[in-house]
């Protein structure tokens, strides 16, 4: 299992699309003065519409994880990541049908010290690489069932705006105390 050091705590926000993510990891790395690892696969399927496979998941999710790599060693206490390999597992599965063995092999070894699993209570807003607003209840029972039997520690982080972000901290204080 890799580890951060022993002073910074890994935490992964995942969720459906339009939940709150980004801004969510951007506004708690703001709050703790740290780092946070964007979603590489929105910059990713922004640059290259058009048809991808699972080792695509793969080579994205890769990327992420040095991106996340890079940024450890400037962490402050935590580092944040908008996005995880729960996510590219069930992409692929969902997509695909299956899960490359990569994935879910190193989904064990890399796990992190929160999960912040967004609900999906903000409104759903459209862009050129979301493609689920009628799902987002399907895929939040997804990740928490992943979670859940995985037996990661996790808090399901409800609210609007200002309130969610509230959630998150106190989630996050609550966790690390």
């Amino acid at each position: 299992m890799e580890k951060a050091p022993a002073n910074v705590k890994r935490i992964a926000i995942l969720g459906a699309e339009s939940t709150g993510k980004t801004t969510l990891a951007k506004a708690l790395a703001l709050r703790y003065h740290t780092s946070w690892v964007p979603e590489y696969a929105r910059e990713y399927m922004s640059t290259h519409p058009g048809d991808y496979d699972a080792e695509d998941i793969v080579k994205m999710t890769q990327v992420q994880l040095e991106q996340e790599r890079a940024l450890l060693p400037k962490a402050e206490r935590f580092l944040f990541s908008d996005t995880e390999l729960i996510t590219a597992k069930v992409w692929c599965e969902d997509v695909f049908g299956n899960c490359p063995s990569w994935l879910e092999e190193n989904m064990l070894k890399h796990r992190y010290d929160l999960y912040l699993l967004t609900a999906n209570d903000l409104p759903w807003v459209p862009d050129p690489v979301r493609m689920n607003p009628q799902r987002r209840d399907y895929f939040f029972n997804w990740y928490k069932r992943e979670l859940e039997h995985y037996g990661m520690r996790y808090e399901v982080i409800r609210g609007r705006y200002e309130q969610r972000l509230l959630n998150a901290i106190k989630a996050v204080e609550g966790a690390f105390a």
